[in-house]
């Protein structure tokens, strides 16, 4: 990648950390996808300056002929746009190539989603397992917390304690683009919150009495570089919990957890805003995705209540 290309992108991507408080995974899915067109760039030998629409269109061709998925190049010429829209603002280009370019968009897939019994093993098997009492209740409430709200990994991983004080029927919970919003508790999740809380404490006390350590922002603390659980050692977990319980591990992630939230959500009738609202979706069509669980209760109420389903 030659050096204006590598300035281009490096600014591009301080000003997403600090003007939009974009995530490092964000940013990093952005140098991945901002790089590739970079290389593309030095190929055919242009600067970013000098970068036409039917460039941008060459490059969208190319990475459907390679055959990356749909939702692949979708991505990319979202960085793209967006990395030309700055660069229009910044006054780097006096227009944006980039602006009226349709993408592949995004196939709507349905969500893999665990059914409510698999649900309740894991939420009880993760009270057995750990290597030791505090383990067992950091997993319960791990595991509780993450049902009863549907947060993002990323969001629970690096919840502060300061906002579990207190008992609190309600989180304040900071998701994607610094967004907040307020998710309710459910009783067996808030149980498992003070339990885990008790003995959080406990342990930090004794680390600083005897080590003279400072304490940590985090619900979850750990001794790693983030200071907090990692979203790879929580996958690890979760694995761990769906063999226990008797579920296949192929089928349990933390996000088909939150697939999970919002699916049961649904089909025990809540309503599509409130669980757009529940999860932080931006875009209330994200949300629509889960409406394929009503088709079954939709059916049999026709059947059962129409005037006309016992006519022959």
């Amino acid at each position: 990648m030659n050096a204006d290309h590598a300035r281009w992108i490096s600014t591009f991507l301080e000003a997403q950390a600090a003007e939009l408080d974009a995530s490092e995974n964000t940013l990093l899915a952005y140098g991945r996808d901002l790089k590739g067109f970079a290389e593309f760039a030095d190929y055919k030998g242009l600067a970013f300056e000098d970068v036409t629409r039917a460039d941008i269109e060459t490059f969208m061709v190319d990475c459907d002929t390679m055959g990356l998925a749909q939702s692949t190049r979708a991505r990319r010429l979202s960085a793209i746009k967006q990395l030309y829209r700055f660069a229009y603002e910044e006054t780097w280009r006096k227009d944006n190539p980039a602006l009226k370019i349709k993408g592949p968009g995004r196939s709507k897939s349905l969500p893999k989603i665990l059914s409510e019994d698999q649900v309740d093993a894991l939420l009880t098997t993760a009270r057995t397992q750990g290597r030791s009492a505090a383990g067992r209740l950091r997993n319960t409430c791990l595991m509780e917390l993450l049902y009863a709200t549907g947060m993002r990994v990323s969001e629970l991983v690096t919840l502060p304690v300061a906002a579990t004080r207190g008992d609190p029927h309600m989180l304040l919970v900071k998701g994607k683009g610094g967004k907040e919003r307020m998710v309710p508790l459910s009783g067996p999740a808030r149980d498992a919150l003070v339990e885990w809380l008790e003995a959080r404490d406990g342990a930090e006390d004794s680390a600083r009495a005897n080590k003279g350590t400072k304490p940590s922002p985090f619900l979850f603390p750990s001794t790693g570089k983030s200071g907090h659980l990692t979203r790879h050692r929580f996958y690890g977990l979760i694995k761990e919990i769906a063999v226990a319980a008797g579920v296949s591990p192929s089928v349990v992630t933390p996000h088909r957890l939150r697939h999970a939230f919002a699916t049961h959500l649904l089909a025990h009738g809540a309503d599509l805003r409130s669980i757009q609202t529940l999860l932080g979706h931006a875009d209330i069509s994200t949300t629509e995705i889960y409406t394929h669980v009503l088709e079954e209760r939709l059916k049999d109420l026709v059947l059962t209540h129409h005037p006309l389903a016992d006519t022959d």
